[in-house]
């Protein structure tokens, strides 16, 4: 499938943005969707809609085939040993505090040791903080070299024999940076630490395999992804998941309930209390579906040839500073920035006059904003669907901003 006809399959990029043609650079956010999504969900809605699992009736059977078909194409899609090991939950948010409130809350205890880094965003932050001020653990971080990239060295000096968890994201929703997390794994399995791993920036644009990696516990969202908002997964390993208590409780989660007590059905459905997210997980199939068609090894290295194509051209802008390692090579398609005297927010603003849509702000990233010296920062990231032409509108707008702001003051 070439750009062309990729770009064909997104009708909300067929449209102008005050007056320009639309130019989005802002799916680290959220990505746009296919047409096969949104007509899977429409579809769902229009001849399948019934809850799942206890109906007996004709679409209580398919909306349950629909569902938990869509929990197997995830299995494949992460390469996770079993749909046991696959959680339906709200998001990569979600994912991260089921981890925090039901693991963590078991097996951290005062003097214990959680290891994040610098980078991380506040869904990865937050969630053990809470931890750490509940049970008496230590937050510890593991440091930052210049380029914003992790030094094993520091990863090994920040693990030790007392810490119980890691959590690093794959990839930086700011620096971009692809972090090495099956060799952390490794560094933390060696001390007895579980690890989790954020991955929001990285199923969207990579190859995923849990194996692999040998993570503990995978993150990610499905509106990052091509599907729908409100749906995301937890993968964790079944003999984790099978000694956690859940923590939302009521209807299809249990097994008997009695006055006094009562039993939680078997993997992956204890930890999915009331009626799930159906539709959004019949939209997440077809999301992995369509990323299956175009292939996850072309939209890296699309990702790549983009993410290094910006690099050239947005360096080039007098004033920019680039943050994140400036090599492609160790980086996914993101390119964050500041222009000289420019607030992020006035750059997104004169941006979008032009039709481009980038994110300026924190990021939720909050801490390292403070690592940066920066109070905020623009962000332009990239997608399946953009390409060079984009790219060069972007620096066309950059140039534009800068003059118009010189002119002003």
């Amino acid at each position: 499938m070439n750009i062309k006809d990729i770009r064909k399959q997104f009708p909300i990029l067929d449209q102008e943005v005050n007056g320009k043609p639309l130019v989005y650079l802002d799916s680290s956010a959220t990505s746009q969707k296919p047409l096969q999504v949104i007509e899977a969900i429409e579809k769902y809605y229009r001849e399948i809609n019934s809850n799942v699992h206890r109906g007996v009736h004709t679409l209580g059977t398919r909306a349950t085939d629909a569902y938990e078909g869509a929990r197997e194409k995830v299995r494949k899609f992460i390469n996770a040993k079993s749909t046991q090991e696959v959680i339906f939950t709200r998001g990569t948010t979600t994912s991260i505090n089921t981890v925090a409130a039901s693991y963590a809350a078991a097996n951290v205890k005062e003097g214990d040791e959680i290891v994040i880094t610098y980078m991380e965003h506040h869904s990865n932050i937050i969630p053990w903080q809470q931890v750490a001020r509940r049970t008496g653990a230590q937050l510890k971080y593991i440091p930052l070299q210049e380029d914003g990239t992790i030094s094993l060295d520091d990863v090994r000096a920040a693990i030790t024999p007392n810490t119980k968890i890691v959590s690093v994201m794959h990839v930086s929703n700011v620096l971009g940076v692809i972090n090495p997390v099956k060799e952390i794994a490794q560094i933390a399995h060696e001390n007895g630490a579980v690890m989790v791993v954020d991955g929001a920036q990285s199923a969207p644009h990579m190859k995923i395999d849990v194996q692999d990696l040998d993570c503990d516990f995978f993150a990610f969202s499905g509106h990052k992804m091509c599907g729908p908002t409100g749906i995301g997964v937890l993968y964790g390993k079944k003999h984790l998941l099978e000694n956690m208590e859940p923590i939302e409780f009521g209807g299809e989660m249990i097994d008997f309930v009695h006055l006094y007590e009562s039993t939680w059905k078997e993997l992956p459905w204890k930890f999915e209390g009331g009626t799930p997210i159906i539709a959004g997980a019949v939209g997440l199939g077809a999301a992995i579906d369509f990323l299956n068609e175009v292939g996850l090894d072309n939209i890296a290295e699309h990702e790549h040839k983009l993410a290094a194509y910006a690099l050239e051209k947005m360096s080039a802008v007098e004033g920019m500073t680039v943050y994140g390692p400036l090599d492609a090579a160790k980086r996914a398609g993101l390119v964050t920035f500041n222009i000289s005297d420019v607030h992020p927010h006035d750059v997104a603003t004169v941006l979008d006059a032009e039709g481009i849509a980038v994110r300026a702000g924190h990021h939720c990233a909050q801490p390292l904003m403070r690592w940066l010296k920066a109070s905020a920062t623009a962000r332009a990231s990239f997608y399946l669907y953009n390409t060079e032409e984009d790219i060069d509108k972007l620096v066309e707008g950059l140039v534009k901003t800068k003059e118009y702001f010189s002119d002003v003051f």
